[in-house]
């Protein structure tokens, strides 16, 4: 059945594009970039210069973002099921790779699992559900499918298989985690197959599905809080069960998103050393003391939010923080792709 999905690319790619994949090598030392899909497909050469004048080597390119959309033309029948492809923001992904294959570029496919709103609209069956069975539908107005769903699992493996089918050599899971909204809201979210399970079991049963099913490095974004507290930080994502399932963690240590208080600064955003030293060093000691190897990737701010106002020294000082941990390895978040050059030559 995976084959023949598979083979079904052919009604969308041309064969020579198929017969034509590229191939990659994963960098000694990531240094990387997030570009949405709309970036990717409009402002592809914009970036491939940008990493030309700096030390990036790497692309976060979006193959599902949390609106359910998938970025290519794809063959898979219940993403067209859904309509999931209609909106089309990387017309020609297979060129797209080409090009970054002959820059030296390093492609990584990012896929948002379970902030799903087209699915769990289309498909109530998938969706997390209220108590009276319908799709539930949080404070925010978003949809979400179900982390214990099977079928679910099988969607987001088999849009994965599709990609690496095309070239992708990296698959990055997003949005891997059941929804961070108030106890309030969360009373009424019912999930069918959970059978009082932990909500880490479901998280980790879908990493360790993915890695055992994809011949790629698979990793997970995961809360920066995580390599901090105990449990699962009320998401399903807890450190020591997510550390063994891939091939890396990348905890977004974000100084703005840590509370008054954090590692003892009462303006963590105004700290972004201190703050990324701390928190991935944290995740460091408990990878070691769990007995694992598995990298930590860890996604820096590369945005403003609140005081002080994010620049070049700010975004220097957090990947200065990384390296003094001596982790080759850093991903810089802006939602809208606009980074500061200056920080990354």
């Amino acid at each position: 059945m995976v084959r023949v999905v598979c083979l079904l690319l052919l009604l969308a790619t041309p064969l020579e594009a198929l017969q034509d994949r590229p191939e990659f090598v994963r960098p000694d030392s990531i240094r990387g970039i997030y570009l949405n899909a709309w970036v990717a497909g409009s402002r592809s050469g914009e970036m491939i210069d940008l990493a030309r004048r700096t030390r990036i080597n790497t692309f976060v390119i979006d193959v599902k973002d949390a609106t359910g959309y998938v970025s290519h033309r794809t063959a898979l029948p219940l993403a067209r099921e859904i309509g999931a492809d209609r909106q089309l923001r990387i017309r020609d992904l297979p060129d797209l790779l080409r090009r970054l294959e002959a820059e030296g570029i390093y492609p990584i496919a990012r896929i948002v699992v379970l902030k799903d709103p087209l699915l769990a609209a289309a498909r109530p069956d998938l969706a997390i559900q209220d108590s009276l069975g319908r799709t539930w539908i949080d404070g925010r107005g978003d949809r979400w499918v179900n982390p214990w769903s099977e079928s679910v699992h099988a969607y987001n493996i088999e849009l994965a298989r599709e990609v690496i089918e095309l070239g992708f050599p990296e698959i990055q899971w997003d949005y891997i985690r059941f929804p961070d909204r108030p106890a309030s809201e969360l009373r009424e979210a019912r999930y069918p197959g959970a059978e009082g399970r932990p909500r880490s079991e479901a998280i980790r049963a879908f990493l360790l599905r993915s890695r055992e099913t994809l011949d790629v490095p698979v990793t997970a974004d995961v809360f920066g809080m995580t390599t901090v507290a105990r449990g699962d930080v009320g998401i399903g994502q807890e450190w020591e069960r997510l550390v063994d399932v891939v091939d890396a963690l990348l905890p977004m240590v974000y100084p703005s998103h840590y509370a008054p208080g954090s590692y003892g600064f009462q303006k963590p955003n105004a700290h972004p050393y201190e703050i990324v030293f701390r928190a991935v060093r944290d995740g460091i000691r408990r990878t070691e003391a769990a007995g694992e190897t598995t990298e930590i990737i860890p996604w820096l701010q590369g945005f403003s939010l609140g005081e002080p106002p994010y620049g070049p020294d700010e975004i220097r000082a957090q990947i200065r923080a990384v390296h003094d941990l001596g982790l080759p390895h850093w991903l810089l978040w802006n939602a809208s792709a606009r980074y500061s050059e200056e920080a990354l030559r």
